[in-house]
């Protein structure tokens, strides 16, 4: 063989003559390669979600359920805000306690509903759409709520009277503000946090809870009970029902492609020891 045809032959095998490698380098997936968001049910070794941007319009997983209450309903005790007669003349009927409302087919309200493990790796957009918190008749409006880390919680005063804003947080620092009639301030929070609770320091009945999330699947139970979680990524998840009173339980549940699972909860009066 000629020294020309030598060269030419290596040349060709450190250029890559001869075929065109498509394939991506071992280890990687296509999200690394090409620069898509994983899909629905793409997996790596071990069957683990990839992970990845996730636009939840590609999610086809429900999870749903219902929280129960078992035993007598606890009574709502009266709001006392003869104090305050600005309070007051917002209600027709006297305002009663919103720690635990048991509807009546003896369902559970205001149950903070979240996928607690089975979504990491996952990054989801946030919306640009704030939650808002308002004052309305010296109470919080909503009682309990979600939000992401990053979204802006617009919290307002609508009432006549001045009101206080203190935040009670162990991730999310402090804040502690006077808010006069006709106010608004936003706020975000930067970690999750399952609950932050805000109160009035004016006016002590008046209590909020948060549930500071990353993601999106999450709710709160109202008549009826139930929630329902969709567009998910097909995937093994923990799911996690909190109450204020009744503290927090769990349950896990696998859901696939096109599935919907039912995950219930029960809670009960504690029993004093």
């Amino acid at each position: 063989m000629s020294k020309m045809a030598i060269l030419i032959s290596c040349l060709c095998l450190l250029s890559g003559c001869g075929g065109n490698n498509e394939n991506p380098p071992s280890g990687t997936t296509p999200s690394e390669t090409n620069g898509t968001s994983a899909q629905p049910g793409d997996t790596t070794e071990g069957g683990k979600a990839p992970g990845g941007t996730w636009d939840p319009a590609r999610g086809t997983a429900t999870l749903k359920g219902t929280v129960r209450f078992d035993g007598k309903p606890p009574r709502r005790r009266p709001v006392q805000m003869g104090a305050e007669p600005a309070c007051a003349e917002h209600h027709k009927t006297p305002p009663v306690s919103e720690t635990v409302i048991v509807n009546a087919d003896g369902t559970l309200r205001n149950v903070f509903v979240v996928i607690k493990k089975g979504l990491q790796g996952w990054k989801f957009p946030v919306p640009s759409e704030p939650v808002v918190l308002d004052q309305v008749g010296c109470t919080y409006v909503p009682h309990v709520f979600g939000v992401r880390t990053g979204q802006t919680v617009n919290i307002r005063n609508s009432d006549g009277v001045e009101h206080n804003v203190h935040l009670f947080s162990k991730r999310n620092g402090r804040l502690n503000f006077a808010q006069t009639k006709g106010a608004s301030r936003d706020h975000v929070f930067k970690r999750q946090e399952v609950m932050v609770q805000l109160k009035c320091d004016i006016h002590g009945w008046m209590k909020s809870w948060a549930g500071v999330v990353k993601h999106p699947f999450f709710a709160v139970t109202a008549d009826g009970g139930t929630f329902e979680l969709k567009g998910l990524p097909p995937g093994d998840y923990e799911v996690e029902a909190w109450h204020e009173k009744y503290g927090s339980q769990t349950g896990k549940v696998t859901v696939g492609d096109n599935e919907t699972k039912t995950v219930d909860f029960t809670f009960s009066k504690k029993k004093r020891s």
